[in-house]
């Protein structure tokens, strides 16, 4: 005969409902997991689109990504000149809002040189652009289909084909164009501010300004010896696909990781004192049942085996319920989630751990509990 199943079946109501409430803190652990590792796997995805192992950008800058870039457009052709690089390309990164059947859309719009490192890898819907101006690649979070219209900025553009999983790191679909469309949307003057500039005397800034190169190196070459190349020019500053990546995971999504973090332990912790709770409460309204059982000789494991054994049948239920939610809504949420085997196995061991250490609220207390008890009014 197992006491604790006998125990839970006696107090079913009560177990389930602990092991639902228990499942959706531990779905919001497994989700914050999630998101991290999202969030990191978005803010790679567009550094690692293009495919570079080298991104050149202004002197003293870490990056298109974490901070303003801008070199003249003729820098392409001074990367291509050293003769460790086998190709180059040069991009442009802006975020832009636009108007779309009345509703407003961020795009996190990419301007590239079609046939040139820079561009999505894949579409999975549509083509790849074949005209040098006013089409349009977007990823399909956006909402966006082939075929559809968009304005940006002066000039309508047409949505030839659609990416998957390409956003930025704030989360906003990226939406690539050519690299003249982009340089006219980013650096071109409106209208009324080139007339004002024009009666005020001001030279207007040039529009052959990009805000990276990115160049593949020929193989069996490290880019480590191209970054120092670039480095003698004291104009750019050069880094390598793993310097990028780097800057990416430590410097912008740093704080986001850190948030998260806070926040999955403050979860653990709620998970660990409701359980604390739930299983001293359990224990509490049977101490007669307890106190008979050691009158009739019943040892100590006995008694804490019925507690821990209850312990843990909350962590297994709790977590598998916890678990089948999020991989069954993790396509709802408006950010990426990416849970890995890894991940929920080792949420798994911390949580059972957590379990067994919070059920000794209740096992003091059973231990604590006289024969005598079981003989009072």
């Amino acid at each position: 005969m197992n006491l604790a199943v006998r125990d839970i079946r006696h107090n079913l109501g009560r177990f389930v409902l602990t092991c639902l409430g228990l499942s959706l803190l531990l779905g919001l652990v497994l989700s914050m997991i999630g998101i991290y590792r999202g969030l990191v796997e978005e803010a790679l995805s567009l550094s690692r689109a293009p495919g570079a192992d080298l991104w050149v950008v202004e002197a003293g800058k870490r990056g298109p990504f974490a901070e303003s870039s801008r070199i003249p457009g003729d820098t392409r052709e001074v990367i291509a000149s050293l003769s460790q690089v086998v190709s180059t390309g040069s991009m442009t990164y802006q975020s832009v809002e636009a108007m779309h059947n009345g509703k407003k859309i961020r795009l996190y719009v990419v301007g590239y040189e079609p046939g040139r490192p820079g561009g999505p890898v894949k579409i999975f819907a549509g083509r790849h652009m074949t005209r040098s101006h006013y089409e349009m690649l977007v990823d399909s979070k956006s909402g966006l289909m082939s075929g559809e219209q968009v304005r940006l900025g002066r000039n309508i553009f047409t949505v030839v084909g659609l990416t998957r999983n390409q956003v930025s790191s704030g989360g906003d679909p990226v939406a690539y164009i050519t690299l003249r469309d982009a340089q006219r949307l980013q650096f071109e003057l409106e209208p009324p501010v080139a007339r004002r500039e024009a009666e005020r005397g001001t030279s207007p800034v040039g529009s052959d300004i990009v805000n990276a190169v990115v160049a593949k190196v020929a193989p069996g070459t490290t880019p480590d010896r191209v970054v120092e190349a670039v480095g003698r020019w004291k104009h750019l500053t050069g880094l390598s696909q793993s310097a990028q990546e780097e800057i990416l995971t430590k410097s912008v999504v740093d704080k986001s990781r850190r948030q998260i973090g806070l926040f999955t332990v403050i979860l653990l912790v709620v998970s660990a004192v409701i359980i604390s709770l739930i299983l001293y409460t359990m224990t509490m309204d049977k101490v007669r049942e307890i106190a008979t059982l050691k009158l009739i000789g019943a040892p100590d494991r006995t008694i804490v085996g019925l507690i821990i054994q209850e312990a843990v049948a909350m962590a297994v239920i709790g977590f598998s319920l916890g678990a089948l939610l999020i991989n069954l809504t993790s396509d709802f949420f408006p950010r990426r989630v990416i849970l890995l085997p890894q991940d929920g196995l080792a949420l798994a061991i911390v949580v059972l751990f957590l379990c067994v250490l919070a059920s000794g609220m209740g096992v003091r207390l059973a231990l604590k509990i006289e024969p005598s008890v079981a003989l009072g009014g």
